[in-house]
């Protein structure tokens, strides 16, 4: 196992953005009264071009951070690391990006961010990822997978953690199975596709392209198995400051994750319907991630209607990484999540919206 001061000494590395401000953020062709009242300014967000940053592309879209006077600078990164070293060096205002060991690793060492707001979940009936064995394989149960070869992207990353605590909880550890970090998405595919691990990770669109490719079958979307928060908000300490700008921010953001939420997210009889704008949030999502429409139709990530924070998985996170090794110092989740600021967002867009 990969120690977590290897995962400590990445923070050394210079934070690379990649190809910042290749999307702009559009102004809302009606923009609220209100935001002749307030000051204008400019927020910029660490992010990356996938499917769970789908509030922050229809706020910018819709206009919802225009309704605030928000200039939004998106900053494109393409890992998620990156992110949070860029939030907590304040070298963006905003990080938006999964949760991992690095990331309480930085808090251990004095490294400040806040988490603040959720950006999606694993959840029953939302099969956002999935245990992924060969076709035809004799594994039939996470129990089955003692013994087993499993490949996953990184040590410390979210995989890592769902794998780890899905084994738990039915009555295994990662002491039980092979752990093989291969390090991209792609890799974790090509891996299972040439017989190389017996199981891998996956999460839509690649779960689908897997199956359709023929050598993939799903063993179980780790949602059934837990509730996990997957990624997050992250403020950076200078704009966690400025109290005011992030409740604005918090503002167009929850709005944009009821958007979002009563679009794609509602159930009946335990299945994803179509609401009145699915078909426009999938097109804004295909533009801003440049996949096609089709494949991000059925790969949807569950995210709280008002962006609430699942915030006691992220001690459970905490905990678990330090039973493995992967943080060195236990810290409270308390020192790095603040709901304050949410709460009082969305306190003042329910009393706007009476």
């Amino acid at each position: 196992m990969i120690s977590a001061f290897a995962i400590e000494k990445n923070f050394c590395f210079v934070v690379v953005l990649a190809g910042c401000g290749s999307k702009e953020a559009k102004p809302s062709s009606t923009t609220s009264e209100k935001s002749d009242e307030k000051e204008r300014i400019k927020i910029s967000i660490g992010m990356l071009k996938l499917t769970p940053s789908a509030p922050i592309f229809i706020a910018m879209e819709k206009g919802f951070f225009e309704e605030e006077n928000i200039e939004i600078d998106p900053q494109w990164f393409d890992a998620a690391q990156p992110v949070s070293v860029a939030t907590a060096g304040n070298k963006v205002d905003v990080g938006a990006t999964g949760l991992s060991a690095s990331i309480y690793n930085m808090a251990a060492l004095g490294q400040k961010m806040y988490i603040v707001a959720d950006k999606g979940m694993e959840k029953k009936d939302y099969p956002a990822t999935v245990i992924m064995v060969q076709k035809g394989s004799s594994i039939k149960s996470i129990k089955d997978l003692k013994g087993k070869k499993i490949g996953i992207t990184q040590t410390g990353g979210t995989y890592h953690y769902l794998l780890g605590r899905a084994l738990e909880l039915n009555g295994l550890s990662l002491e039980d199975v092979t752990v093989t970090p291969l390090g991209a998405i792609g890799a974790t595919m090509e891996t299972l596709k040439s017989k190389q691990v017996d199981a891998t990770l996956l999460s839509e669109p690649n779960v689908t392209k897997a199956i359709n490719d023929g050598y993939g079958e799903a063993l179980t979307p780790l949602g059934d198995e837990l509730d996990s928060q997957n990624a997050a908000i992250f403020l950076s300490p200078q704009f966690y400051e400025k109290k005011e700008d992030a409740v604005r921010f918090m503002k167009a953001y929850i709005k944009a994750c009821r958007y979002y939420y009563d679009a794609a997210l509602k159930l009946e009889n335990g299945k994803q319907i179509k609401g009145e704008n699915f078909d426009e949030v999938v097109n804004i999502i295909a533009e801003y991630t440049g996949q096609p429409a089709e494949n991000i139709e059925g790969a949807l990530p569950y995210m709280d209607r008002d962006g609430k924070l699942f915030k006691d998985d992220i001690q459970t996170q905490i905990d678990f990484y330090l039973k493995n090794k992967l943080i060195e110092k236990e810290i409270d989740s308390k020192e790095i999540t603040d709901m304050k600021l949410w709460e009082e967002a969305l306190k003042q867009l329910d009393k706007e919206e009476k």
